[in-house]
């Protein structure tokens, strides 16, 4: 895998580049769409393709569980599986193993848990989140690390940053002497932690970027932290990385903060946010949030968005689309979650196109004042 930066705003740390994978090329920055079992919902690949999306992610934890990272190996990895020919990033599964099982220990070896689907029991370990990950085949993967809550105190985030360190070293050991089953490249990640506190980050950063090749991640942000203290630590993150290689913030997506932490360095993003809202009626439109749910949209015969050019917006109106969503009728959903990713799409596409004509700093100060007055974006 190889990164390479095309422009570099002049007055913020906003830059331009790509990543070039076995399975295409990436312009950044980029917004990752969220597969988490194998698809992006409610959308097909074909309509991924149509908005030009480069890479989505899928979910070791879930994919692990059901349908099992085995299957999965034998169809010839997730691109297969799923019929997906851009690139793919995969979790390590850490997240969703102590945001959603039942867990019972975890120590320097590992994390057992119970599925929250039917409570058997597990055990995942860097090494056997690397094996899961070499058979799911996704270009980008990630090192498995802890991360703690958003609240937590500084002994239980230093804990969990000695802890990311000594586990990203055994991912290495094991990727080093165990060759994936697929003949593409698979890039690791490390993952830095930390929370808020500065010298953590600090210490996480420094330990982990000797096994960084072409990426960094910065996790543990946007889990309960104040957003003031969440730009703080990003700034940081901007001074301390690599510049060389591609920064990726993990799990946060409202528009505002994409721009905001485009302008301090950050290049990939990924987030449930758009499909997620999408799904339960929530629309992000160049006017804010659209509630279509609303009843002040019962006889509105007007488009979304004027500005955008999805499926909905040009063919449907605001009362069909909130008839749809609340008879639940799954056409609503499909018209939802496409308009939204369209949004982040072409959101993204001028960042790019800002940056490279040099404007992103006034283009950017103008977007976020305008959005201010538009809670939720």
């Amino acid at each position: 895998m190889k990164f390479t930066i095309h422009h570099q705003d002049e007055v913020t740390s906003a830059r331009t580049g790509e990543i070039i994978t076995d399975r295409g090329t990436i312009p950044t920055p980029v917004f990752m769409p969220i597969g988490t079992r194998g698809t992006v919902k409610a959308v097909s690949t074909e309509e991924l393709n149509s908005i030009s999306a480069k890479i989505i992610l899928g979910n070791t934890y879930h994919l692990y569980l059901k349908p099992g990272h085995d299957l999965i190996g034998r169809a010839g990895g997730l691109h297969n599986f799923m019929n997906w020919n851009g690139a793919l990033l995969t979790d390590s599964g850490g997240f969703q193993v102590f945001s959603l099982a039942k867990l019972n220990k975890i120590n320097d070896e590992g994390v057992e848990f119970q599925s929250h689907i039917d409570g058997s029991r597990h055990l995942f370990t860097p090494e056997s989140s690397m094996e899961i990950q070499q058979h799911l085949g996704a270009d980008i993967i990630m090192a498995f690390d802890q991360c703690p809550p958003g609240q937590a105190d500084y002994q239980t985030v230093e804990t969990a940053v000695e802890r990311t360190s000594k586990w990203m070293k055994r991912c290495s050991v094991y990727l080093t002497e165990n060759q994936g089953i697929h003949d593409w490249e698979q890039n690791v990640f490390p993952i830095v932690q930390g929370n808020v506190y500065e010298e953590l980050r600090q210490k996480s950063a420094e330990e982990l970027i000797p096994f960084a090749t072409c990426g960094m991640a910065i996790g543990g942000l946007a889990v309960g932290e104040e957003k003031s203290a969440m730009f703080e630590t990003i700034e940081q993150m901007d001074e301390l990385l690599p510049k060389d290689q591609p920064r990726y913030l993990m799990g946060v997506g409202r528009p505002t903060d994409l721009v905001r932490s485009v302008k301090r360095g950050v290049d990939m993003f990924d987030c449930v946010l758009p499909t997620r809202n999408a799904r339960n009626g929530q629309l992000f439109t160049s006017h804010g949030i659209v509630n279509i749910r609303n009843e002040k949209h019962k006889e509105d015969f007007s488009t979304v968005d004027e500005k955008c050019g999805c499926n909905l917006c040009k063919n449907h109106t605001r009362a069909y689309l909130r008839h749809l969503m609340n008879v639940n009728e799954i056409l609503g959903h499909r018209l939802a979650t496409m308009h939204n990713l369209t949004y982040y799409m072409d959101l993204m596409e001028t960042m790019r196109s800002e940056i490279a004509a040099g404007i992103f700093d006034e283009w950017s100060h103008n977007y976020l004042k305008f959005m201010l007055d538009h809670k939720g974006m």
